[in-house]
């Protein structure tokens, strides 16, 4: 999965890569802009730090590493934090202060909408490994990583919609945001099916319950013991006491007065 996202941001590197060449003195490959050369710190920051976050946050994906160097993941999620904010904050002061570019007004909304969407994605997914909570950090770091890849969805989008729809600024405003919306939608769709499977494998097995002694209930929970008591939450527990079955070290014999 790591050289697939790499491989959805080559065009933009490429481009963002002659811009600088053109900024450091070399001859022009891309259509002149002006606002550019007037203030070019926002978009060398913006380009350099992009491009490295995209390739460097793609292999935070790749369980393996995870599993192998988690010492590593940690340090480039360091890096990461701060790489997405100056991209998120480049962008919105470029898009606050250079003048309007191709889209008018709806594609200046959507720029500060899904700007300031991964700046707050990032924040979120920091203060919650922070927390300890890795399933929402996870969930709320892909978010940021999958708005950091609107550009390259956008080579498509853009792509296919002026060549259908034809140049305008309301189709080169809804191009830009359908960029950003698959990929919002694309990585949704992963942290939901995700979250699926994580329950199912986390949710106990039970065996047949049956009644001993009147009120005692016990029954044998194969899994996490968690989604077990939560199964209890609204039952009245008098004792609830758990030995390890015999049967599979994963299991646990629960028996409980209520």
């Amino acid at each position: 999965m790591p050289f697939a996202l790499v491989a959805l941001i080559v065009v933009p590197a490429i481009a963002g890569s002659m811009r600088l060449f053109e900024l450091a003195g070399g001859p022009q490959l891309l259509p002149a802009n002006p606002r550019i050369t007037a203030s070019p710190v926002p978009v060398v920051v913006h380009i350099v730090c992009a491009v490295v976050y995209a390739i460097l946050g793609a292999f935070q994906f790749s369980h393996g590493l995870r599993r192998r160097w988690p010492g590593w993941h940690r340090m480039a999620g360091r890096v990461l934090v701060v790489l997405g904010l100056a991209v998120a904050l480049s962008a919105l002061w470029m898009t606050q202060f250079y003048p309007r570019v191709p889209g008018g007004d709806l594609a200046y909304v959507f720029r500060l909408a899904f700007g300031a969407g991964m700046a707050a994605s990032i924040i979120l997914g920091f203060d919650a490994i922070r927390r300890g909570d890795v399933a929402r950090h996870r969930d709320w770091m892909a978010r940021a990583y999958a708005l950091a890849l609107g550009a390259g969805t956008q080579v498509f989008t853009l792509g296919i919609g002026n060549a259908v729809f034809g140049t305008s600024e309301l189709n080169t405003a809804l191009m830009l945001g359908a960029g950003w919306g698959i990929n919002l939608a694309v990585v949704e769709y992963v942290i939901r099916a995700r979250s699926r499977t994580s329950v199912r494998a986390r949710t106990p097995s039970f065996s047949d319950r049956h009644v001993i002694d009147g009120p005692v209930v016990r029954c044998l929970v194969a899994g996490s013991f968690q989604p077990f008591l939560e199964a209890l939450r609204g039952q009245e527990v008098v004792t609830l006491r758990s030995t390890p079955a015999v049967e599979s070290m994963s299991s646990t014999r629960v028996e409980g007065d209520h």
